[in-house]
């Protein structure tokens, strides 16, 4: 099972015309409402802080670009910037966790808006350092709010009944040794429900001389998301075209969102920490994987 690329990737580049897009763009969130896709993407200029910018598109491929970026750091929290953001449609809400870098470190911060302009700000909501790709999940589970996130090199959650205050941490998922993830591992898009599990998109870190990033799937208990049901033996998008494996950061197919659309799962992803490119996947070819392929775990 592998992710096909969309044949005229890239979809955005960095644009020398503005001085905070200047040299990168990469790592976008992405959300479908029914009639547009939403896209708030991390870029960085000259200075190397990392700023979100917004772009909207009625097919989900050809997007049209603001001028100025709709999000930036603010406060010693984000001192060096504001990092991969993942967006989750909540109680009427489009909650934003990105990773808020500072002398501190990489800590989990939180945002909501309903226009993609204009955003309410909770600041930092899990205070460990080195902790980061952070994803909701879109409706409560036993009664609570659920996140992915990450300490390194393992994939955890917490829960919380307010989304501000988190706790009970529980360890899902870690590297496995001999196979494509086997340096560290780290939540992708929010999780989507489907009749059989939670469908994580993840991406794992092979241990090389470059290490090298690539994509998977695994596949969450719907009652139990600390059960890990299934999960990809292979990778199912890695570094193959040079925009992937030549930019800020070679070897890195990177991915925050995941969008089901026609049938199709849209996976948008960073490429080489340069570019924001697509690729994807028939939805009945990963429900297929789901119901027939013996997973690993």
């Amino acid at each position: 099972m592998k992710l096909e690329r969309y044949q005229f990737n890239p979809l955005i580049s960095p644009n020398p015309m503005h001085i905070w897009e200047s040299r990168f763009v990469f790592n976008p969130a992405v959300v479908h409402d029914g009639e547009l896709f939403h896209m708030i993407y991390r870029a960085q200029g000259d200075d190397m802080v990392s700023r979100m910018g917004y772009a909207v598109s009625v097919d989900g491929i050809h997007f049209n670009r603001m001028e100025n970026p709709v999000f930036e750091p603010a406060g010693d929290d984000e001192l060096y910037g504001v990092e991969d953001p993942r967006i989750t449609f909540i109680d009427g809400w489009y909650y934003m966790l990105y990773t808020a870098y500072s002398p501190y470190g990489t800590r989990i911060s939180m945002s909501r808006t309903k226009n993609f302009i204009t955003w309410e700000r909770f600041g930092v909501v899990i205070p460990d350092v080195d902790n980061k790709d952070a994803a909701l999940f879109p409706e409560k589970i036993g009664g609570k709010y659920a996140m992915l996130h990450r300490i390194h090199p393992d994939i955890w959650l917490a829960f919380s009944e307010d989304l501000i205050h988190w706790e009970n941490f529980v360890k899902i998922a870690s590297p496995r040794v001999g196979m494509w993830d086997d340096l560290k591992i780290g939540a992708g898009a929010p999780p989507i429900k489907t009749e059989y599990g939670w469908l994580l998109l993840y991406h794992g870190v092979k241990k090389a001389r470059r290490p090298i990033y690539r994509l998977g799937f695994m596949l969450l208990d719907l009652e139990d998301p600390t059960r890990v049901l299934k999960r990809s033996n292979e990778p199912i998008l890695e570094p193959e075209l040079p925009l992937e494996k030549f930019g800020g950061v070679p070897n890195v197919v990177f991915s925050d969102a995941m969008v089901e659309f026609h049938g199709e799962y849209y996976v948008y992803y960073g490429a080489a920490d340069n570019h924001i490119a697509l690729a994807k996947i028939k939805k009945r070819e990963v429900l297929n994987w789901i119901r027939n392929q013996e997973g690993g775990r």
